[in-house]
Order: C-alpha cells, then structure tokens, then sequence
C-alpha cells in the first residue's frame, strides 16, 4: 500500500472534498476506532480506544487540528504501524485509502494556457470543478424567405 500522505490526512480533517470528503474522513474515523487485532489473532480484539498504537488518539488530535501538519505525519505513521500489526486493519485501510485519494482536496497545482489559434466558444479555466452542466447553443434558425415581387392568386384581377 501507498504511504497515506499528510496532505491527504490534514485536507480530509480540514473538510476539503465535501460532502465525499466528509464521508472519507468518518469512514477513516470508523476504521481507525474498530477493535485492534494483532497479527497472530489469538487474543480475543481489544477496544481501539484503549489501546496505544491503534491511531485514535492521533486521529482524535488531527480532528481537533486540521492545521497541524505534525498531527497529520503522526497519523499517518500510526495507520502505517497498525497495518503492519493487523493485517485485516491493513487490508481496509487500504481499501480506504483508494477510494480517499479519489476526493478532490484542493492539494495540487493548476496550470492553463491557451494559444495558437482561433478558438469560439466558452473557456472555463481553473481546477477542481464539479457540479457543472454544458450545453451547446442551439443552431441558428432558417432565414426568412428573401422579400420578391408579390404574387396574387390566380384569377385576380387588377384594374
């Protein structure tokens, strides 16, 4: 499993990503609290809670501090520790952290150009967006028929 990174720990406690951000970070928090099984499995599961290494202090003080990037790399290296020691904790947590990396965290830069060429049509420029509906301008209409000599009827008459 990829190393889960710092920026993506702190982004996700800060509530980047919305809605899906939020439901990443529960889900993390769901994980990280579940009862602790060591890697040889004898021992019955303790309470994630009560035990030290299991990520839920760290967790609890990165919620209390998005900010703190310490907070985050102390996490992260806890998550990495537990997943060593407990092998279904690893195999979710790397499950997790699939579907986490897909949230949009504002972490990453964006660069936009444009150039050689004549372009028509709308430009949106920036990163990150969702939400957004296109639709394409509707053909022009048909011209009016070009204005003639007027035609009568058959049979009519002038006088």
């Amino acid at each position: 499993m990829d190393p889960i990174t710092i920026g993506l720990l702190a982004a996700l406690a800060g509530g980047a990503g919305g809605e899906l951000g939020r439901q990443a970070w529960a889900g993390l928090g769901a994980l990280v609290r579940r009862p602790f099984r060591h890697a040889d499995d004898t021992a019955p599961p303790t309470d994630a809670q009560a035990v030290p290494g299991s990520g839920a202090a760290e967790f609890a003080a990165l919620e209390a501090a998005p900010a703190d990037r310490d907070r985050a790399d102390a996490l992260g290296t806890m998550l990495a520790r537990r997943a060593a020691t407990d092998p279904g904790f690893g195999a979710d947590l790397a499950r997790w952290h699939e579907s986490a990396r897909l949230v949009r965290t504002g972490d990453g830069g964006a660069h936009n150009r444009i150039g050689g060429g004549t372009f028509q049509g709308p430009v949106l420029q920036g990163r990150d967006f969702s939400g957004l509906t296109f639709t394409a301008p509707p053909p022009p209409s048909a011209p009016p028929p070009a204005a003639g000599p007027a035609t009568e009827p058959e049979g009519t008459e002038h006088r």
